[in-house]
Order: C-alpha cells, then sequence, then structure tokens
C-alpha cells in the first residue's frame, strides 16, 4: 500500500473516533436540555462513527497494514441554542466527507483500486449523512419555536434505532 493512502486511512480511524467523541458530546448536551431524543439520535450517531473507525483499522489490517492509534481529542465547542448544535453536526459531516475524498483522490493517484472499491461505501454513506444532517436543521427550523411540535420531533428521534453498516471487508 502507498504510505501517503495508508497514512490517511491510519488518520482516519482517528477522525471517526472523534467524531463518535464529538456526538456523544451532543447527546449529552441535548440530555441535559431534557430533549432525550435528540440524544438518542446523536447516541446512534456515535455509534455509527465508532463502527466507521472499526472498518478502517479492520481494513488496515486485512491489508496487512500497521495500525497507530493516537490521542482522541476532546470536543471542545459550547452551545448557547439547539440549533448551534445541528450546524455543527453538518459542518462536521461536511469535514468527514472531504477526509474521505482526500484519501479517495490520494488511492486513485496512485491506482489503488481496492482502496478506492473499500472507500465507495463511505462516499455513499457520507452523502447520507450530510443528508440527514440538513434535514434535521430543516425540521428545527419549521417545528423548533413551536414546544408542542418540538415535543413531537423529540418523540420523532427518539424512535430511531442502530442499525450496524453492512460493509463486508
Amino acid at each position: 500500500m502507498d504510505a501517503k493512502v495508508h497514512e490517511l486511512l491510519n488518520q482516519q480511524i482517528n477522525k471517526e473516533f472523534y467524531s463518535a467523541y464529538l456526538y456523544l458530546d451532543f447527546s449529552n448536551y441535548f440530555e441535559d436540555a431534557g430533549l432525550d431524543g435528540f440524544a438518542n439520535w446523536y447516541m446512534i450517531q456515535a455509534q455509527e462513527e465508532r463502527d466507521h473507525a472499526m472498518l478502517f483499522y479492520q481494513y488496515l489490517q486485512n491489508e496487512n497494514q500497521k495500525v497507530t492509534l493516537d490521542a482522541i481529542a476532546k470536543p471542545d465547542k459550547t452551545f448557547a441554542e439547539h440549533m448551534d448544535v445541528l450546524k455543527a453536526g453538518l459542518e462536521h459531516e461536511k469535514y468527514v466527507t472531504s477526509l474521505i475524498n482526500e484519501i479517495y483522490a490520494a488511492a486513485y493517484d496512485v491506482k489503488d483500486f481496492r482502496t478506492m472499491q473499500f472507500l465507495d461505501w463511505f462516499v455513499k454513506e457520507q452523502g447520507e449523512e450530510e443528508t440527514n444532517a440538513n434535514d434535521l436543521i430543516t425540521k428545527m427550523e419549521l417545528f423548533g419555536s413551536d414546544p408542542k411540535s418540538l415535543y413531537m420531533l423529540n418523540q420523532e428521534l427518539a424512535a430511531r434505532v442502530y442499525s450496524a453498516p453492512s460493509l463486508v471487508l
């Protein structure tokens, strides 16, 4: 495996674990605000990010590549409003998309088709993640200022259940 591709894949493990920490922090924010449905939604996001980290981890191991785990940074944002959390989530997903695209481009440059195939799932997943984050913002803009509607949105988010990724390595 090309050294740059290996380095980027290894770094992505840490980035995915950071994403899980970030979403746990978001979940904690909403739990403190009494919005357990929103907290649930972000708790599931955190589970997904942990699974994504493990997919990168397993891919490198399957390719007989060394995995180096780094320290995971503590999320450091504070939020004044619920919408700030949702917007930070969308911005973070856009950032992760840029990271996946960077790895894909590096693999493309060295004709690492196996890594490109592995990343195809993540490219699609990031499209879904950005859409979900944007949809949540739209719903909050539409319903968040009305307490009854916010309650119903919170109930909707509380019904979300975890589904492990179905990527076969």
